[in-house]
């Protein structure tokens, strides 16, 4: 038999999962014996078997187990957590890609509010609506969306299953299309590209039935069986891709949703409904089991849905913990080791930007989504090219304004982290230069008001493409 030998992940999972058993089975009397002087003044509780042992110190920490880490990295917490990890080196002036200008960051502010008032003028800024893919469905014609629920007949849930259908398969249909891609409008002479044109031919497909088990009979609605049997050739027909009219990432669109047919499939508990049907949104019926009394639900419950029942559409190439593909989640060589991250920071980018765009058909059902403050920014090239060319964020090597950068590389990394971090900080002034609370004015209507309204504004500034400062290999399945 062929010996394999193990993989560097491997090893040191391994190396975590026995250190973690080490700390478990230490017993009392070995931390009684161990020199005052070792531990600071700062109290812990540690659990060992039955026991709870309060110890102090400073500088040995129980290692998190694989699965522990695993579920830190899913959180929205660690988003934040890890990308103010990366800016504190920034602002430090220690970063090996970007330098931070933070001086730039109440210019820029004023540069966003400006755009922001091109279309919601003083005093109805506050009017912008929320980040989402329903923004790209209104384009060139509001009524679209409207025009094909006013065909339905059925109860409130109901019409939101749909609408959530619609929403996921659209979203992660999002990834950049590139700079010379369009779709001309079936029915009209219009043409729409970039993340219009990208949301309005998945509104096609929809409206059209590609994606429903009974096209004939029920078209809108999204079926785990009709995902998992799409042609290979499903989008690049439907997106009128040709040679001449090419696609970034068409192919790995396509798996994408394949992967989502055999996902929701394998997590019933979120989207098996009492019908036997298996459809992205029976998670309406999950999330009304977790509803208060007021309605009321949390961010943190249809995160769970998003990140635990989609975690297998991710590609194996991804990085992998303890056997778990972990989606858009990457390594930093250079950051100190973290007692929860290790050494990943994460950004759950398409997981995010699906979770504002599922909010809007909740709330419309009666759903009162709470702890909204846990989203972050969204580290994708519109946001952080605006960082890039403001002069926020300055290239320490001329090559990354001319190369082109696999998802995975540490110059694709830390500009995300960056842009995620500095996201919150430009919100923060914003807020001042308004006078509005997070709560009146929350980052999620910057981010569409906004700050990558401003990055697209910029782009088409400085370069005849409108395509972003830094250039980026896309599989279809991160930016």
């Amino acid at each position: 038999m062929a010996f394999n030998p193990p993989s560097a992940r491997g090893i040191l999972d391994g190396a975590r999962r026995m250190a973690y058993r080490y700390w478990r089975n230490f017993s009392w009397w070995t931390m009684f014996k161990l020199s005052s002087t070792a531990w600071s003044t700062r109290q812990d509780h540690y659990h060992f078997g039955e026991q709870d042992v309060q110890a102090t110190h400073s500088s040995l920490t129980m290692p998190l187990s694989p699965d522990d880490q695993v579920t830190y990295l899913r959180s929205l917490p660690s988003i934040r957590d890890g990308c103010h990890r990366v800016l504190a080196i920034g602002k430090q002036g220690k970063l090996p890609n970007f330098t931070v200008v933070e001086s730039k960051v109440p210019a820029l502010a004023d540069y966003v509010i400006n755009v922001i008032r091109q279309s919601y003028p003083t005093p109805n800024e506050a009017n912008v609506p929320f980040h989402s893919r329903w923004r790209h469905f209104e384009t060139g014609n509001p009524q679209r969306v409207q025009k094909m629920t006013s065909t339905w007949s059925c109860d409130r849930l109901e019409k939101a299953r749909r609408l959530l259908d619609l929403a996921l398969v659209s979203v992660l249909l999002d990834a950049g299309a590139g700079p010379t891609w369009k779709f001309k409008e079936p029915g009209t002479e219009d043409f729409y590209s970039r993340s219009e044109g990208l949301g309005i031919a998945s509104f096609h497909m929809f409206l059209d039935g590609n994606f429903s088990a009974d096209p004939d009979k029920d078209p809108h609605r999204v079926d785990a069986t009709a995902l998992a049997n799409l042609a290979d050739d499903a989008i690049s027909n439907a997106f009128q891709v040709t040679e001449a009219n090419p696609l970034v990432g068409c192919a790995g669109r396509t798996d994408l949703l394949k992967r989502l047919g055999k996902s929701i499939s394998k997590y019933p508990e979120f989207f098996t409904g009492a019908d036997g049907s298996i459809r992205p949104g029976n998670m309406v019926d999950y999330l009304t089991k977790h509803q208060n009394a007021s309605g009321e639900v949390s961010i943190t419950d249809l995160w769970k849905v998003v990140l635990y029942g989609l975690q297998d559409i991710w590609p194996a190439s991804r990085t992998q913990i303890d056997g778990q593909n972990m989606g858009d989640v990457w390594e930093l060589s250079y950051l100190p080791e973290h007692e929860k991250a290790g050494k990943f920071v994460s950004f759950h980018k398409l997981s995010q930007w699906l979770t504002y765009s599922l909010m809007e058909p909740l709330q419309d059902a009666g759903f009162k989504i709470t702890d909204l403050k846990l989203m972050t920014g969204l580290p994708e090239y519109r946001n952080g090219g605006l960082l890039v060319d403001f002069g926020v964020l300055v290239p320490k090597s001329a090559n990354i304004l001319t190369d082109e950068f696999d998802p995975s590389t540490e110059v694709i990394i830390e500009w995300r982290a960056l842009t995620v971090a500095i996201l919150d900080e430009l919100h923060k002034v914003i807020l001042e230069r308004l006078n509005f609370t997070a709560d009146f004015f929350p980052l999620v209507k910057m981010l569409e008001g906004g700050s990558w309204k401003a990055g697209r504004v910029i782009a088409k500034e400085k370069r005849t493409d409108g395509g972003p400062p830094i250039k980026i290999k896309s599989d279809g399945t991160v930016f």
